[in-house]
């Protein structure tokens, strides 16, 4: 499976930006696709991930009701909406895949086989 993340950027306090993800390659009967983030000296984290048949999403704590997961099936790409965007939302943005989705929706980086290459994100003050 390979994975191409787009859309990061520079947006000011308070901005909107959206991050793409193209999925190509090996397909699976029900999988998830998730975002994760992770800034200057951090750890990786979770953001959202959705399940590809039934489109159920989860998100990290700190940004539900700003940040919207989505995917189109028929492109096989998984959109991450990122509004009332904050300086701490800076970080390099990644996308990956689950493929052994069954009832938990995980949410660690080592549940994940597959990544993109990640995207940069810089909101500033």
């Amino acid at each position: 499976v390979q994975l191409q993340a787009f859309g990061g950027g520079l947006a000011q306090a308070g901005g909107s930006l959206r991050l793409s993800c193209a999925a190509s390659g090996r397909t699976f009967s029900n999988y998830i696709m998730g975002w994760f983030r992770q800034a200057p000296g951090k750890e990786r984290e979770f953001v959202a991930s959705i399940t590809w048949r039934a489109g159920n999403t989860i998100y990290t704590d700190s940004v539900k009701g700003r940040f919207i997961i989505s995917r189109d099936n028929a492109k096989n790409t998984v959109y991450l909406q990122m509004g009332s965007l904050k300086p701490e939302d800076t970080a390099v943005y990644f996308c990956a895949v689950n493929p052994d989705f069954t009832v938990v929706m995980p949410t660690t980086p080592d549940k994940y086989n597959y990544w993109g290459q990640g995207t940069l994100v810089t909101v500033s003050s």
